[in-house]
């Protein structure tokens, strides 16, 4: 089978277009991690930038990858219309079985189903149920992805979703939907797991980009408030911050935390530095209003860590089975105050079963063959009869 699969490349993404090989997000990342152990697949990548850049021709053995410069004037404004047309130009050279645009953010779902091929499309944040939970400003870049959401779901042969709340919102618009959930990266559970970690020296982990959705301010001003009850912790916040105002008031507030010593920023941490840090940590708390997924659960469960976070999206389904994971709904800040205060004075880690169900769950391995079945099944179903 020939799959081609559209992603978003970091390096445009941050705009690092001197870096030499391309990375992407790290559902995408374990995905084909689990493809390049399939025995006849073979997996090609496509992805736009708006500057031309060096790229290995293969990432894996079965793996290969297009990098397509479409200029600026071809992207949001037009619709995406320069992507769209790069991607079928390549696309009548690689004769794909099937291609399959990996999220609804920017460019990749549109183009998937503009390709002239059979398709697919994964949903990674739910763009229309975030626009509306935040009133995206007409015009803005979330109301343009909601656009463009509700115009590619109807579209596509059919969606698969990371949850059940996902497929949920999903639903009503697209022709067949599945439930697979995103897939933890092989790294996760290469190393075994410590759990004779020191324990009165606790270190909660918030990993997260850093925005209103994820409420870092909002989780910094509720810890201040654990610490003032005369509970002592170490706080590190893990992720990409942008420079909106969100950021720079969470950098400010974050800033005189750290003088006090109890509280420090990472910024975005590798795989390997993630692991390390996970490794030395005792919790995650990871509290936002909408969640498609939530990986970040998955990968501190899967390390050992006790979780703290809202009854919301794809967290629910993370946790379901799970004993050590204490959920809430996203404003019980009061609740969230009575665990935490609860587990700082017994504190305890996830359990080897715990860890086992992650891998069961997310393996790479696993989430690859799932994808395999899906594809089998839309080409069956567009075969003539």
């Amino acid at each position: 089978m020939r799959v081609a699969i559209l992603t978003t490349d970091s390096r445009e993404h941050f705009g690092n277009y001197t870096d030499l090989k391309p990375s992407f997000g790290t559902a995408p990342t374990a995905l084909f991690q689990g493809f390049a152990t399939l025995p006849n697949l073979e997996v090609h990548i496509l992805s736009c930038t708006q500057k031309p850049m060096s790229s290995p021709p293969k990432l894996a053995e079965n793996i290969w990858f297009h990098s397509l410069h479409v200029p600026k004037i071809g992207w949001l404004r037009t619709g995406y219309a320069g992507c769209i047309l790069a991607v079928r130009k390549k696309l009548r050279e690689i004769q794909p079985d099937i291609v399959h645009g990996q999220g609804t953010e920017r460019d990749c779902a549109i183009s998937s189903v503009f390709s002239g091929f059979p398709n697919v499309i994964t949903i990674h944040g739910n763009m229309a149920e975030l626009a509306r939970l935040f009133h995206a400003r007409w015009g803005s870049f979330n109301w343009w992805a909601a656009r463009l959401e509700d115009f590619t779901l109807p579209q596509t042969a059919g969606v698969l979703c990371n949850s059940v709340h996902t497929k949920s919102l999903v639903a009503p618009r697209a022709k067949l939907t599945w439930i697979v959930p995103n897939s933890l990266r092989r790294g996760f559970f290469i190393e075994p797991v410590d759990i004779r970690r020191n324990m009165s020296a606790l270190l909660i982990l918030v990993i997260a980009s850093v925005t209103p959705n994820k409420r870092q301010l909002e989780i910094l001003n509720f810890l201040r408030g654990v610490r003032n009850k005369g509970f002592r912790f170490q706080v590190v916040f893990i992720g990409c911050v942008s420079k909106d105002a969100y950021a720079r008031r969470f950098l400010a507030y974050q800033s005189g935390a750290e003088k006090e010593g109890w509280s420090s920023f990472s910024g975005f941490l590798d795989e390997l530095d993630l692991i390390k840090i996970m490794d030395k940590a005792h919790a995650l708390l990871h509290f936002p209003q909408e969640e498609a997924f939530g990986l970040v659960v998955a990968e501190s469960l899967a390390r050992g860590l006790k979780l703290f976070a809202s009854k919301v999206g794809g967290i629910c389904d993370i946790a379901s089975g799970v004993p050590e994971a204490d959920l809430f709904d996203p404003e019980d800040w009061a609740g969230l105050s009575r665990a935490l205060s609860a587990w700082l004075e017994k504190p305890n880690l996830s359990s080897a079963q715990t860890q086992n169900l992650m891998k069961f769950r997310y393996h790479p391995n696993i989430i690859a063959a799932r994808h395999i079945e899906i594809y089998r099944e839309v080409l069956s179903d567009c075969r003539p009869s």
